[in-house]
């Protein structure tokens, strides 16, 4: 019997990765002889690089950058290994093809927490009107420098609010105030509203070479009630003044992309993803954005690998009703049941709001947790919790299958 375990991460407890082996262990169990097949999986945010590189035998790169506030921190991007999708497969964005000529390369997978995450941040620390994404910028830069040429873009658990300006910055592009002259690199989101002008004259020319994919889970636009100032500012830091100087500052930025691109980004899905991030490279990027568990599963070959499959397990740390609004068990299951395979949801928690799960193909969710016990003690326990229940789900699902 073949068994696919594809959790994604459970956030503060275990990577992708790691949620995967210990619910293995759990499967292994109880079917001892079962062929199970480890298949972590992420939604484009934290996580992804991982997830990408275990996939194909890919390696980290590691360099020091500047961190989202300012000091030096070391982060990786990722080359993808020989088992990851060949060339011929890329999905090419359109303009890329037809206006920029894009050129064969490594396939780099830059996850933009590695340079500008909110982990980086002491909680009291945080504050997006200074936070950049200048660091992200950086090792996109040590990518290009390292002949890379394809990018997939990982844009979840971002600790700024900069909607990509100082990633620009550290590609070249200089951001003027009102006399005209550059603005300091690694601006913030409290520095938006100074941009009068957006000088593209030393924009890295590599860029028109290259194609990116963004990954993301995020269908936020850049500005407005559901925007990422409003939505996102106040989970990295931001108090309601803030968000009122943030949210003028990304309006601003906005105005001055538009004049300059011609791209609006002020109600464009996925442009506010990572503050704003996602909206910088479909401005000033070859680049096209996709659900970023598609493109964790095209990379991991999970669509093959799920051939023959009797089970899929899947999992997060919370399932709830935002579950179905295409984060990675859902992208797995959805699968799965494309092709007459049940998929059972392992979780942290189970909350309301679950009932479009089934219809997806989750045939039922079950929380790990086995007894009173705090949070604390919870994740701590998350390996073990998880290897337990995944044990006795499956002696389940064994025990109704026909002899």
């Amino acid at each position: 019997m073949k068994i696919i375990v594809a959790p994604d991460s459970f956030k503060g407890s275990l990577s992708a990765v790691e949620a995967a082996a210990a619910i293995a262990r759990g499967v292994r169990r109880a079917l001892p002889h079962a062929d199970v097949v480890e298949a972590p999986v992420a939604d484009g945010g934290e996580g992804t690089l991982s997830c990408l590189l275990a996939a194909t035998g890919g390696e980290r790169v590691e360099a020091q950058v500047l961190g989202p506030m300012g000091k030096p921190v070391r982060a990786a991007y990722g080359r993808l290994g020989d088992a990851g999708r060949q060339t011929e497969d890329w999905p090419e964005p359109e303009t890329a093809l037809t206006r920029h000529n894009a050129k064969v390369g490594d396939t780099a997978v830059i996850e933009m927490a590695e340079a500008s995450g909110l982990t980086l941040v002491q909680l009291d620390e945080r504050n997006p009107l200074l936070a950049s994404t200048y660091g992200t910028g950086q090792l996109l830069q040590r990518a290009l420098d390292d002949g890379c040429r394809r990018f997939i873009l990982a844009l979840g658990g971002s600790a700024t609010n900069d909607g990509g300006a100082g990633m620009l910055q550290a590609l070249g592009m200089k951001l003027l105030d009102r006399e005209g002259k550059p603005l300091a690199p690694g601006i913030g989101g409290g520095r938006l509203i100074d941009i009068a002008a957006i000088d593209d004259s030393e924009w890295d020319s590599r860029i028109a070479e290259s194609t990116f994919i963004i990954a993301t889970d995020v269908g936020s636009p850049f500005v407005g009630p559901s925007g990422a100032s409003q939505v996102f500012g106040p989970q990295k830091g931001a108090d309601p003044a803030m968000v009122r100087q943030l949210e003028e500052g990304m309006t601003a930025w906005a105005d001055r992309i538009a004049g300059k691109t011609g791209v609006s980004l002020h109600e464009l899905p996925g442009a506010g993803a990572a503050g704003g991030l996602g909206g910088a490279f479909l401005a000033f990027f070859p680049a096209a954005a996709r659900r970023g568990i598609d493109v964790v599963m095209d990379y991991a070959g999970l669509r093959r690998r799920l051939d023959g499959a009797a089970l899929v397990l899947v999992g997060e740390g919370r399932i709830d009703g935002q579950t179905a609004a295409g984060k990675a068990p859902m992208g797995v299951a959805h699968e799965a049941r494309r092709l007459g395979i049940p998929a059972i949801a392992l979780a942290g928690s189970v909350g309301a709001g679950i009932e479009p799960l089934y219809d997806a193909g989750i045939v039922s969710a079950h929380s790990i947790i086995n007894g009173p016990m705090t949070l604390e003690e919870a994740m701590s326990r998350t390996a073990e919790l998880l290897e337990q229940t995944a044990e006795q789900v499956v002696r389940t699902f064994a025990a109704n299958l026909p002899s």
